[in-house]
């Protein structure tokens, strides 16, 4: 899914726990970069899968569209295009990082911008790390933008 708005994203999430009976929602941020990163089977890449971009990611040097997913190598958990392509909307406000370690931590309960990761196809190579984080309004959106699900069973 591409050129969604985060709360677009939510209309489509209330729509199919309905439609399927099951528990669908955005990943926290932190959810995501672990997930990006590799979960337990991390290798420490710069990008995910891999510290050359090239083999897992589409970016503004080697395309100009949006590419189906899995063209590009996978990272250690199965997951394609984590890195490049289309960023992905996360559950949580944007905020500064606490400076205190935290276990699994989740965004303010308020604030003007939604976080989305990963750099997309609009993006340097240098936007594209895994640590990189954004911000934008709930309303926004561009060709570039959409999200990755996370399911309770």
């Amino acid at each position: 899914v591409e050129q969604v708005t985060w709360n677009k994203c939510q209309e489509f999430i209330e729509k199919l726990n309905s439609l399927t009976g099951k528990k669908f929602r955005l990943p926290t941020e932190a959810e995501w970069e672990y997930a990006a990163r590799g979960g337990n089977k991390s290798k420490g890449y710069q990008y995910s899968g891999s510290n050359t971009i090239g083999k897992v990611a589409w970016h503004c040097y080697n395309t100009s569209t949006v590419q189906p997913v899995g063209r590009k190598a996978p990272n250690e958990l199965g997951l394609y295009d984590m890195t490049g392509n289309v960023s992905e909307w996360c559950s949580d406000w944007l905020a500064p990082y606490s400076a205190q370690a935290q276990s699994d931590p989740t965004g303010p309960d308020s604030g003007e911008l939604r976080v989305y990761r990963d750099g997309g196809i609009g993006h340097t190579v240098e936007a594209c790390h895994i640590s990189i984080r954004y911000g934008q309004s709930p309303d926004y959106n561009d060709e570039a933008t959409g999200l990755r699900l996370v399911m309770h069973e």
